[in-house]
């Protein structure tokens, strides 16, 4: 039956896109640009404008900060202003409580009323019911004046934020149900409204309510964030209902296509300062294949035609879009975040700032990360990257104090990443490196490590020697989903002396990975460990999120409680990434200096 829907829907969708393309084509000032307009992890769009400023948010999951806030003045330059979710006070004790790695920041909408910008979102993994969070700001570009949030509770996720003519706020949420809420209280209404279930796809989620030309429009995803998903939309003269579904349904979706993004769905609309309309979504430059796509789900931007007392047509996502012209180039934008495609060039000079768009994979401990007179100084954690994750035996262990990871997002199909490690570990099992980072069993990893020596018997051309010391070596390891390469192990050259150690990350091509170090003196005397697939660091365990790239220190569970013998601490300096190219279709690259 699903099939023969599916088919049914076909000719009508076909029609659709024609609209939109010959809509769109018909223009003699239509703007051309490639997606993803954010490249790299940022799923589940949210977008408003207020004073010809675009400003998103995205969902974050686990990580931390969360609920990244960009800003644009053109679509296509979006500069990381804040996160809503800044400092541990907003929610004291969530991310250590919080289990799965799937869990926190989901799906959540940005909007503007009155002098006040809104993000509600819900968190999940505390706590019996997911927790309903409001953040209010006056000021985006001030990551302080993010509130501490009003609270409420719900089993469901998705929350849209609207207020009626008469100024009442509503809460619109996965199934799809409406709740007035109190944004002092928090307070619900109850009983919950049923409003429209859909077109018959599994998972009616990312509901967003729009009012134009005397309708409420309700815009749904469904058919889960994967390959089956997509845009369906209603409307209805009553806020409450009943809901007309579009005969046209789905009015935006990749699914039963050939197409490079795939899994086109969960968006938001929104106007130009020209009253053109926009849309954003997700979308996974994967192919149909959905095999390997490390960075996760990205956001994508579409044009949109909606003439009055009309349905909106949505242009289909692809690489390469044409539509309303543009707002001129503008990256005049107030505050001190980095645009989402530039390169990192960071020194880490002793009390700056650690820059805005490296993250963390939970809240991390007070004092693990901070800039000193070495460079970015770590403390390690006890556990690894991995740890034991769910260990009630061990809970110091599986990572919800915080790993010692610091990483910013993959944002280009082709780039380099490396970083100057100074490390001198004192105990057996002090490791510092670089990783590819999508969960702690998501992960590929290039370490320096002290390891125990090795009896003669043992001994191998890939590990250390049995000449009875502990052996500085260089340690490459991966895991995740499908086969992992074989571990390799090799002494750090003594030719190296006790000079910083180079340690870079590369893309071979679209899906493989290269892990090489270096003594940063000579950079030349490079060895390469080892390369493994990006499938590793796609979906499985990590579906939701998206691919980092980064530093970490441990001691591989050495010490106890929460702390590692002294004598561990890493220090990075000169940390490098420079994006090399894009790929819009299977076949067709772009440049990172013809990207935007």
């Amino acid at each position: 039956m699903r099939l023969s829907r599916w088919a049914t829907r076909v000719a009508p969708l076909a029609a659709t896109r024609a609209v939109a393309s010959a809509s769109t084509s018909a223009s003699t000032s239509n703007s051309t640009y490639y997606n993803p307009v954010l490249p790299g992890w940022h799923s589940d769009p949210s977008c408003t404008q207020v004073g010809g400023t675009f400003y998103c948010v995205t969902s974050t999951f686990i990580s931390f900060p969360g609920l990244p806030i960009y800003a644009s003045k053109d679509l296509l330059n979006w500069k990381l202003i804040s996160h809503a979710w800044n400092r541990e006070s907003q929610l004291p004790g969530a991310s250590a409580e919080t289990t799965g790695q799937q869990q926190g920041m989901f799906a959540a909408t940005l909007r503007h009323r009155e002098g006040l910008f809104y993000v509600i979102c819900e968190y999940l993994g505390v706590g019996d019911s997911n927790l309903g969070v409001v953040f209010k700001s006056p000021d985006p570009f001030d990551e302080s004046a993010w509130s501490d949030p009003v609270t409420f509770k719900t089993n469901l996720i998705d929350p849209d934020l609207f207020w009626d003519d008469d100024g009442k706020a509503y809460v619109a949420t996965q199934s799809v149900v409406l709740q007035e809420i109190n944004l002092e209280t928090g307070e619900l209404s109850q009983p919950p409204v049923s409003l429209w279930n859909g077109t018959g796809g599994v998972w009616p989620e990312g509901p967003h309510l729009y009012k134009k030309d005397g309708y409420y429009y309700l815009m749904i995803a469904e058919g889960g964030t994967e390959t089956n998903h997509s845009i369906t939309i209603a409307r209805s003269r009553n806020l409450k209902g009943p809901y007309e579904a579009y005969e046209n349904n789905p009015i935006l979706t990749n699914r039963g296509t050939n197409e490079y993004f795939q899994t086109v769905g969960h968006g938001d609309l929104f106007q130009d300062a020209e009253g053109n309309w926009w849309g954003m979504c997700l979308a996974t430059r994967s192919g149909p294949e959905w095999e390997i796509y490390p960075m996760g789900r990205e956001t994508v931007l579409f044009p949109v035609t909606w003439d009055e007392g009309e349905w909106p047509v949505l242009q289909p996502v692809r690489g390469k879009m044409s539509g309303w012209t543009l707002p001129a180039t503008d990256r005049d934008m107030p505050g001190n975040g980095p645009f989402n495609s530039d390169d990192d060039v960071y020194d880490f000079a002793k009390g700056t700032a650690i820059p805005r768009n490296l993250v963390h994979w939970r809240v991390p401990r007070k004092g693990a990360f901070s800039t000193t007179e070495k460079g970015l100084q770590i403390v390690p954690s006890r556990n690894n990257l991995t740890g034991i994750p769910f260990s009630t035996t061990a809970p110091e262990l599986t990572g919800q104090a915080g790993l010692s990871f610091i990483g910013r997002r993959q944002t280009h199909t082709l780039f380099t990443f490396s970083v100057d490690l100074a490390f001198n570990p004192k105990v057996v099992g002090q490791e510092a490196g670089v990783t590819v980072f999508l969960t702690q069993v998501n992960h590929i990893d290039l370490g320096v490590v002290l390891l125990a020596p090795q009896s003669p018997s043992s001994s191998s051309s890939h590990g250390p020697t049995g000449n009875g010391k502990p052996q500085l070596s260089l340690r490459f390891r991966a895991e995740g989903t499908g086969i992992p390469p074989a571990p390799k192990i090799i002494p750090v050259p003594s030719s190296w002396g006790t000079g910083k150690i180079r340690l870079q990350i590369e893309t071979v091509n679209t899906t493989h990975y290269s892990l090489a170090a270096m003594s940063a003196r000579h950079p030349g005397d490079k060895i390469v460990l080892g390369t493994a697939s990006a499938g590793l660091v796609s979906g499985g365990n990590g579906s939701f999120v998206g691919s980092l790239v980064g530093a970490y220190a441990t001691c591989n569970g050495a010490g106890e409680g929460l702390d590692c013998p002294e004598g561990g601490n890493a220090y990075f300096g000169n940390w490098r990434y420079k994006g090399e190219a894009q790929y819009v279709s299977a076949t067709e690259r772009v440049s990172a200096e013809d990207w935007v």
